[in-house]
């Protein structure tokens, strides 16, 4: 019998250097906490992987088309929690309340804007901290009830994480999109050497990231 040559080893792929920032922020509510655990990572990991698919199958004015998506959808939702937060600050105001809470296990965000989106969705998550600061004091000041104060808080944390959802997605429709047309191999090289993984990642209605490659290996 004849033994089977050894196959040579392929170089290890070098991983691609691309600029950031890391900026650190405090986080104190516990909904914004959530946000950063179940969202941020891999809203990062998606808008990263549209730009590298995209450009790959030769649709970079569809990547301009899908950022200025993604800034709309957010600076929509920057509105809309801007314009909350300053109709409960009024109502502080006029309740004479000047104090503000602090929290028993803030959080310390350590954020790497990879992206011009990524700075965007971080304001996100500052805003929606604040917003929670202004709700948490009117709650304990007795100016709003608890039914309506934890109502209020899962509605805002919810809708920032059915915002990174809507992203999530776009990418799993791009990479599907890139298969479709045959570059798929492409594909996988290229999410290789970007250090993503080599399929998107699921995403379930409240905004808990599922990694289909693992759990596919452990069944």
């Amino acid at each position: 019998m004849s033994e089977t040559a050894p196959q040579p080893k392929s170089a290890p792929r070098r991983a691609i250097s691309r600029p950031i920032f890391e900026r650190t922020f405090s986080i104190n509510s516990e909904q914004a906490i959530r946000v950063i655990r179940n969202s941020y990572h891999r809203l990062m990991v998606s808008l990263y992987a549209i730009d590298v698919i995209l450009r790959i199958i030769g649709r970079e004015e569809t990547v301009d088309e899908i950022e200025s998506l993604v800034s709309q959808m957010i600076a929509e939702c920057a509105e809309q929690l801007q314009q909350e937060k300053l109709r409960l600050e009024k109502l502080k105001a006029d309740n004479g309340i000047s104090e503000t809470p602090t929290y028993t296990h803030p959080r310390e965000f350590v954020a790497k804007i990879a992206s011009p989106q990524i700075a965007q969705f971080v304001e996100l998550i500052r805003l929606l901290d604040q917003l929670m600061i202004v709700m948490d004091t009117l709650w304990l000041c007795q100016v709003i009830s608890n039914k309506h104060c934890i109502a209020a808080r899962l509605e805002w944390q919810q809708r920032l994480q059915r915002l990174a959802n809507k992203i999530v997605t776009m990418e799993r429709h791009a990479h599907q999109a890139a298969y479709e047309q045959g570059h798929g191999e492409e594909v996988r090289l290229a999410r290789l050497d970007s250090g993503l993984q080599v399929e998107p990642e699921t995403v379930t209605e409240v905004g808990i990231f599922v990694d289909e490659v693992d759990s596919s290996q452990k069944n």
